[in-house]
């Protein structure tokens, strides 16, 4: 199974975006996953301990050529998405 964070348009290449590529047991276990923009996946998966997940978060930052507001907006999203992850 791929999650992927993207192009939404039908048959657009798979480019400036993020993907989970998952196995037989990773799939069974996903709980369900969260496309935020192009750039970040968030996906809680299931563990052996009851009632305890794992959130895998996948991403890909703004690089040095990007201008700040992007890298300030980038990060603030990154921020919000982990806080929002219970410990």
């Amino acid at each position: 199974m791929l999650l992927y964070s993207g192009h939404e348009e039908e048959n657009a290449p798979h480019t400036q975006g993020v993907a989970l590529m998952l196995s037989k047991l990773a799939r069974n276990a996903l709980v369900g996953w969260e496309s935020h923009e192009s750039s970040i996946i968030k996906a809680p998966f299931k563990t052996k301990k009851e009632g305890t997940t794992i959130n895998v978060i996948q991403c890909y930052a703004p690089t040095d050529d990007s201008n700040d507001d992007d890298e300030y907006q980038f990060y603030d999203r990154l921020q919000s998405i982990i806080a929002k992850c219970s410990f």
